[in-house]
């Protein structure tokens, strides 16, 4: 089947899809839970073909670990589905209601988006996460993984459609292109998709905006940051940046940089060291930072760097000024954390770091839609649009108005026969 057929069939399954009911989503979600229980050891064979010949062709290895797709996982993406039944239905949801005149009611409702093509990385369980969240939402997905996981790809989009055509949902609504030839035919199908959400590379996704007329939602580099500051708890300090960076470095929410109070830093750093090198994280920092520890020399452009891997670059700040000045001017936007006790600072960088996610004294692992309830997510919004951090099921839909009247015409708003209200209903 051609790109255009896809993109065809998906519009029309996602009209259909846009009214189901609560329960037949929900049942459609259980069977593809019994689908994954009952394949898991194809799915498992599948997966070790994938990573055995992404070995042989030298495949990085923080992308090899993102391709790993064992039992552990599998369990892991149930209990996912489990919570995302366990989320109230976000479409057919009144937010709001205006009495425009007696007898004329406007309903702002929500609804699904529509169709949306989704290009994500080389993790297998994303495919999963994405095309369940699409099913509850009520909209239709084409689906583009990293090659590196096709067989596995393949084999969880075919236990995902079945399961939902076992429970009569049109199983046009889910598509998988396998090529990087389908990703450009389907930036032509603005006729048929409504959303495009590309996971990559910042150059990815200037490609991606810059080669479609089909509005895109997401986010390129995680350049995450923690800033300890002066008043912050050493042993606090040392436990979120050793979590934020090395809990699963291959992630988009795990720091990159952190930024040090000159204050503290000749105190906490030493400590730093011992605890990172222990996990083989490799250091390196600015001059001020190599006056304290020895590390290498951090350049400038490691500064705006997405390592993906046990690196961490270290900067040294005078003030809390500077502090947001960098993460403004390097971070991409992405999840920045401070570590600190002192309220007027903790209120200053909330409100001044401009980033989708900003936390305190916690760690940026927590930047994530399963963590927030989101029941996972189909990947992070550095938009500011309608969605931004963790898109979940309420970044997956929009909304409508619906207008009831009883035979009302303009003609007598503008004669001056009848006057609006525009009255808000709770």
């Amino acid at each position: 089947m051609n790109i255009k057929d896809m993109a065809v069939e998906a519009k029309h399954a996602s009209i259909k899809l846009a009214v189901a009911t609560s329960e037949l989503k929900n049942k459609a979600l259980n069977e593809i839970i019994k689908g994954l229980e009952k394949n898991k050891d194809e799915i498992i064979k599948a997966n070790k073909e994938d990573l055995d010949r992404s070995e042989k062709e030298n495949l990085a290895m923080p992308l090899l670990k993102r391709l790993k797709f064992d039992e552990e996982k599998i369990d892991d993406v149930i209990q996912g589905i489990k919570s995302l039944i366990a989320l109230d239905d976000p479409v057919n949801i009144t937010q709001g209601i205006t009495e425009l005149d007696e007898g004329l009611e406007l309903y702002k409702v929500s609804c699904p988006i529509g169709v949306i093509g989704i290009i994500f990385e080389s993790r297998p369980d994303a495919l999963v996460q994405i095309s369940t969240l699409c099913l509850k939402s009520g909209n239709a997905v084409l689906l583009k993984g990293g090659s590196e996981a096709k067989n596995t790809n393949r084999i969880l989009y075919e236990i995902i459609k079945d399961a939902t055509k076992e429970v009569g949902i049109d199983g046009g609504w889910i598509q998988l292109l396998e090529t990087r030839d389908d990703v450009n035919e389907m930036l032509k199908m603005d006729k048929y998709i409504n959303l495009i959400i590309p996971r990559g590379s910042n150059e990815f996704v200037r490609y991606i905006m810059e080669n479609s007329n089909i509005p895109v939602l997401g986010h390129a580099d995680g350049i995450c940051h923690c800033y300890v500051d002066a008043y912050a708890d050493i042993d606090m300090a040392l436990d979120i940046v050793e979590d934020s960076k090395t809990q699963y470095v291959a992630v988009c929410n795990a720091t990159e940089t952190l930024l040090v109070h000159q204050d503290i830093a000749k105190e906490f750093l030493p400590k730093l060291k011992e605890r990172l090198e222990s996990k083989q994280v490799e250091l390196v920092g600015c001059d001020k930072t190599r006056t304290i520890i020895d590390v290498g020399l951090a350049s400038k452009e490691e500064w705006a760097t997405e390592y993906l891997d046990y690196k961490l670059a270290i900067k040294i700040v005078s003030n809390m000024e500077e502090a947001i000045n960098h993460i403004n001017q390097y971070g991409s936007g992405h999840t920045d954390a401070i570590i600190s006790n002192n309220k007027d600072n903790v209120d200053l960088f909330m409100n001044l770091v401009d980033s989708g996610s900003v936390f305190v004294n916690c760690s940026t692992r927590f930047s994530d839609g399963y963590r927030y309830g989101f029941g996972a997510e189909v990947g992070i919004s550095t938009n500011k649009i309608h969605a931004r951090g963790p898109v979940g099921l309420d970044g997956l839909v929009i909304y409508k108005y619906k207008l009831f009247g009883k035979g009302h015409i303009v003609s007598d708003y503008a004669n001056k026969v009848k006057n609006f209200k525009h009255k808000k209903i709770k």
